[in-house]
């Protein structure tokens, strides 16, 4: 198990604000497992207009968030033979929001690999704020060479 800072996460993946959802990742079991961080702040900007007078962060950047937690458990996972490659999504099912996040959370990631198979992995997320479900879903993803795009 292992943590990553901010500076190795922007080396692992290529997202960048106002998108990049990933503070620290708190244990990741390489190909396996992760837990991240993402501080939820007022000066996001999507929180100018979702919604103005009760910001609430949106669903979809929630998955984002699982999403680019599970890039870095194939990233890791990968080492040098990831280099030069991108993982995009291919499915999202079963999404649920059930609480919703707001400013001063501390968003709590938890993604788990179940299945992989060449170059596309299945996770299932979850996030959590103190401990309470505020997102689900599962979920997968393609590794592909960033040129073939």
């Amino acid at each position: 198990m292992s943590t990553i800072d901010i500076n190795r996460i922007m080396e692992m993946i290529p997202h960048r604000y106002p998108i990049l959802l990933v503070d620290r990742v708190l244990e990741l079991v390489p190909g396996e497992s992760a837990e991240a961080l993402k501080n939820v702040t007022i000066n996001e900007p999507h929180f100018m207009g979702h919604f103005p007078g009760y910001p609430v962060m949106p669903g979809v950047l929630i998955i984002e968030a699982m999403a680019q937690t599970a890039a870095l458990v194939v990233v890791e996972d990968m080492g040098a033979a990831a280099e030069g490659k991108v993982v995009y999504f291919m499915t999202i099912d079963n999404a649920r929001f059930r609480r919703p996040v707001t400013p001063g959370d501390a968003l709590h990631i938890h993604v788990t690999k179940t299945q992989s198979r060449a170059n596309v992995w299945k996770f299932k997320g979850e996030a959590k704020v103190d401990g309470k479900v505020c997102a689900e879903a599962v979920f997968s993803a393609m590794i592909t060479d960033k040129e073939s795009t």
